[in-house]
């Protein structure tokens, strides 16, 4: 089956080169809030120094950031749409449907998850909650669509 939206596979190997490690410095950002100092640079802003893009003090100008954690997101985000819309070495009708199966679930859980943090994480806290919320889905998709065509790979061996 010829899907048309989804990556070549050889993509998908890379894609695990970049989520891995990004994702553990990705939680040495948050939770220690680890920065490489090297990477203090000037960068263009749309909007900062505000706790809101409408609250902003500086606009359309240069900053001096660090982008560490802007670095770690786009290596992550990168990496984790390469490995879940790269396609599999033997894509076929079951692949297919597994990968909206596992995306329609994904989208779920990610909601309900938000829908619970929504009534009892507050103030800052619901900040951490909408950083991670960015990337649940795609993890989510992620952990399903493998664990899914793991389990039936297994299935389909043990049945020979």
């Amino acid at each position: 089956m010829k899907t048309r939206f989804l990556l070549p596979n050889k993509l998908k190997k890379i894609g695990w080169f970049l989520l891995i490690p990004s994702t553990i410095l990705g939680l040495f950002v948050i939770f220690k809030e680890f920065k490489f100092k090297f990477l203090e640079i000037k960068v263009f802003t749309i909007s900062s120094g505000g706790t809101a893009p409408w609250d902003s003090t500086h606009f359309f100008g240069f900053e001096k950031e660090n982008i560490t954690g802007t670095i770690c997101g786009v290596f992550f985000l990168l990496g984790a749409l390469m490995v879940a819309f790269s396609r599999e070495e033997n894509e076929d009708e079951f692949i297919s449907k597994t990968r909206l199966e596992s995306l329609l679930w994904a989208t779920i859980i990610n909601y309900l998850i938000l829908l619970f943090c929504f009534i009892f994480f507050y103030e800052f806290g619901f900040m951490y909650v909408m950083i991670f919320n960015m990337f649940t889905i795609l993890i989510l998709f992620i952990i399903r669509f493998h664990y899914v065509l793991n389990r039936s790979s297994k299935l389909l061996q043990h049945e020979k």
